[in-house]
């Protein structure tokens, strides 16, 4: 799987992905790339094996944040808009110890 995508923006720090902060947008349903409150729809952006899986790692965004997070993350990642996610906190025996998340209603 490809790294996901280096933005600067609320969720990341230095370039990489705060997992605090990710858990933050899921539970708070702000935007990971500006803060701000998220509305309907929300959008993810990720690879085609995120997209084929439906399951994300990148958190919830705004459609204006994802789409220049889909420019900066180049050829190879796709967009999906949703109007909801279920959020996955990884188990102890799950092979994929990042939190994702699993659009539900895609628009």
């Amino acid at each position: 799987m490809p790294a996901p995508p280096t933005l600067v923006g609320f969720a990341w720090c230095d370039g990489v992905l705060d997992r605090r902060t990710v858990v933050r947008c899921a539970l708070a349903r702000v935007c990971g790339r500006c803060g701000r409150s998220l509305g309907r729809p929300v959008v993810f952006v990720g690879d085609h094996d995120e997209h084929d899986r439906n399951s994300f790692h990148l958190p919830p965004l705004h459609e204006e944040c994802g789409q220049d997070l889909l420019r900066a993350a180049g050829p190879g990642h796709v967009l999906v808009r949703t109007g909801g996610f279920e959020f996955v906190r990884p188990g102890r025996d799950d092979p994929d110890e990042e939190p994702r998340f699993v659009p539900n209603s895609l628009l």
